[in-house]
């Protein structure tokens, strides 16, 4: 048994519940997603003792649901009903890989029939759902190399988004679609307002958790683990955040005097890790973190009350900065702008089946509008950093370069260290690379030219 089976929880009674019943609720997270609703709020509705085995499976399904679906499409010319196919397709997908396969795969079969017969929406076609399964086991082979020309099952991504990689980095598109696949290692950020990294390290060794130093302040751990369960977790010692999201307060901050209380605008927030973060590299800074969401603000609130540090927060749309500016500028401009997020598929999978072919360039337009907002916000002399958690360069490069024709008092500064000429950062392993696997990200610098 793999360790995602080994994830299935427990009932109230003690006992593991039984698989029907996690690949049902994992089918109707699928289906969830088919329809456009984040898995992330699809989970939040699972009962809690199914959860985690319906996380790891749903994880696993929607990592491999582009090869399910082509599969599916060579077992049955007719879609079926849409309870009827998430479910056939979960069971395809966790049965498509026998090596990577959570059950032995007449488990998956038996208990994917189980679940048709014991739901209402599928006790109909529970017998078509046997019969097609029952051909894959004899057939696969075949079927598989059937799918194999499609570009959306090798890859198990839209084919749009494949092909938008292969313009945007071709190059690299084959590495990040890997990269996308395998799941995302936890990475902390430490505080060093109360730990050295390698104290902290010592900590985590000495309850028997492995972690490997990454960037200045990270620590990347051996495997996964509750935060609860983390040293000092609860008094603000570390937080859970990417290597990549961890370069974006020290690029932003870089040289200026520590002990100056600058100000400092966080334009897009929520949840709050990147102001936590300001703030522990600059504690006498004034910071106004925004975000639109009142209800993600009070994450935000949550995060500085567990670090101790102290900002400003304010529900308020960045875009519209005289409904909440005061008029005094700013000394540094945080804008990690909304993005498709195509850069963190790794930890949330359903992202790749969630967005259209159309986002990008709808983003776009709202990243190139903060922009220009933010930007008269900014002291001469002063800096923006501009990011997103995005791979597509309609989000990145583009917006910027145009940016930067539009606005000639604006200098791009060229990227330190690892991260990529022309600014992105993408989810690459790089030899010698000190920030290890981390997710795709875009930076850029830009300054308010004096004078």
């Amino acid at each position: 048994m793999t360790q995602l089976a080994q994830s299935s929880g427990q009932t109230s009674s003690g006992q593991s519940p039984p698989l029907w019943r996690l690949l049902q609720a994992t089918a109707a997270a699928v289906q969830a997603t088919r329809q456009g609703r984040s898995l992330t709020a699809q989970l939040e509705s699972v009962p809690h003792e199914l959860r985690p085995g319906v996380q790891a499976l749903s994880f696993h399904v929607l990592r491999q649901l582009g090869r399910a679906s082509a599969l599916r499409e060579q077992l049955a010319a007719k879609t079926p009903s849409p309870p009827a196919d998430a479910l056939l397709c979960t069971a395809l997908a966790l049965c498509f890989n026998e090596a990577d396969a959570p059950y032995p795969i007449h488990t998956l079969v038996n208990q994917t029939v189980e679940a048709a017969r014991k739901q209402r929406q599928t006790q109909a076609q529970s017998g078509f759902i046997n019969a097609c399964l029952r051909r894959f086991m004899r057939e696969r082979e075949a079927l598989v190399k059937q799918t194999d020309d499609d570009l959306q099952a090798r890859w198990n991504h839209p084919r749009w988004w494949v092909e938008r990689l292969q313009a945007d980095h071709p190059l690299h598109w084959q590495q990040l679609l890997e990269v996308a696949q395998k799941p995302a290692p936890m990475t902390l950020r430490v505080n060093q307002l109360h730990h050295t990294v390698a104290a902290y390290q010592q900590q985590l060794a000495s309850i028997g958790v492995g972690a490997q130093a990454v960037g200045a302040q990270g620590l990347q751990l051996t495997r996964a683990m509750p935060v609860h369960q983390l040293p000092g977790f609860s008094e603000g010692h570390v937080s859970v955040q990417d290597a990549a999201a961890q370069v974006a307060a020290p690029l932003l901050l870089r040289g200026m005097e520590n002990a100056k209380p600058w100000r400092i605008l966080d334009a897009c927030a929520a949840p709050g890790g990147k102001t936590g973060h300001l703030l522990e590299i600059h504690p006498h800074a004034h910071v106004l973190a925004l975000d639109v969401d009142a209800s993600r603000c009070e994450r935000i609130h949550q995060n500085l009350q567990r670090l101790g540090l102290q900002a400003e927060v304010l529900a308020a749309d960045a875009g519209q900065p005289a409904q909440w500016w005061d008029g005094q500028a700013f000394d540094a401009i945080l804008l990690d702008a909304p993005c498709t997020a195509s850069g963190i598929v790794r930890r949330h999978p359903d992202v790749r089946w969630l967005r259209r072919p159309t986002d990008s360039g709808q983003l776009a337009k709202t990243q190139a509008a903060l922009l220009k907002a933010l930007w008269p916000l900014l002291v001469p002399g002063g800096r923006l950093l501009y990011c997103t958690c995005s791979v597509f360069k309609a989000e990145g490069d583009e917006t910027v370069q145009a940016f930067l024709q539009s606005n000639t008092n604006a200098l791009l500064h060229l990227s330190p260290g690892h991260l990529i000429p022309g600014q992105v950062l993408i989810g690459l392993p790089v030899e010698d690379n000190p920030m290890g696997e981390h997710d795709g990200f875009y930076y850029a610098l830009l300054e308010k030219r004096l004078g």
